[in-house]
């Protein structure tokens, strides 16, 4: 009848700029590992300080009751147990979870970051044993330098409240261009995508400006975030199906083999 429906699909190649984004890769340990940095999950890094116990990263394995990622083909998380943090929450603690993406892959990525016109989409499954919003967090270049800037963006459950306790939900959320951000093409740092359980009142601030980039600040990151994560002893947070691709859509997640993502 001259009728046509098109279905976009994910047909394009090696568009996640973000690597092991399904967890799968685990050189260092597949167990539990309590110590921050790298250790577990390829290319994710753990982050944190002003603690009282530390906590635990580990690579860990979904099964079918984790209802949305699952589905999806993730088997894999990042997850984090927060330590006991018995003196609550001060102003100097955090936990930050990183990748860093090296100047070249963003430079060529066919971002046009200097446009505000020109979009970057991040998407991921995320899951926390206690029901409050957390932040994503951006930053550009060295931290501190002259041409470091950063982006902070909520992590909720998509009307501005709370994500709701151990339910994953699935985050998108579309990052303008700026023309006061730069790349080199080189292998340095060019972008961190941070992902924050927790931030103490020395790195945030009640009146931060969420979804425009900034001038790094170090005392204002994201906005002022609720402390019950932080001072619940064992706490779990876990995020899955990382990625990052330019334009202003989400497209279905990037799966890799594991040969090509270890590559």
């Amino acid at each position: 009848d001259g009728t046509c429906t098109a279905k976009i699909t994910n047909n394009l190649s090696n568009r996640n700029l973000i690597i092991n984004g399904a967890c799968a890769v685990a050189q260092r340990s597949t167990v539990p590992v309590t110590d921050d940095q790298y250790r577990t999950v390829d290319r994710f890094s753990l982050g944190y300080g002003g603690i009282d116990e530390h906590p635990t990263q580990a690579r860990h394995a979904l099964t079918s009751s984790d209802t949305g990622p699952w589905a999806e083909g993730f088997r894999y998380s990042f997850h984090v147990t927060n330590g006991n943090q018995t003196s609550g929450a001060g102003s100097s603690d955090f936990m930050e979870i990183y990748q860093y993406i090296e100047d070249q892959n963003i430079s060529q990525s066919g971002w046009n970051y200097a446009s505000s016109s020109s979009k970057l989409t991040i998407s991921f499954w995320v899951k926390s044993s206690v029901a409050q919003k957390f932040y994503g967090f951006l930053y550009t270049n060295q931290a501190g330098a002259g041409d470091s800037k950063m982006y902070s963006f909520t992590i909720d459950n998509g009307s501005g409240g709370n994500l709701a306790a151990n339910t994953w939900t699935k985050i998108t959320h579309t990052i303008d261009g700026d023309s006061s951000l730069t790349f080199n093409n080189d292998n340095t740092n060019g972008l961190a995508v941070g992902i924050f359980p927790f931030n103490g009142t020395n790195y945030t601030t009640s009146d931060q400006n969420l979804n425009t980039w900034a001038g790094w600040n170090s005392a204002s990151k994201v906005p002022d975030m609720t402390s019950t994560w932080w001072t619940t002893n064992d706490a779990t947070f876990e995020i899955t199906g990382i990625q990052l691709e330019v334009g202003s859509v989400a497209t279905d997640f990037e799966h890799r083999s594991y040969g090509d993502e270890l590559a």
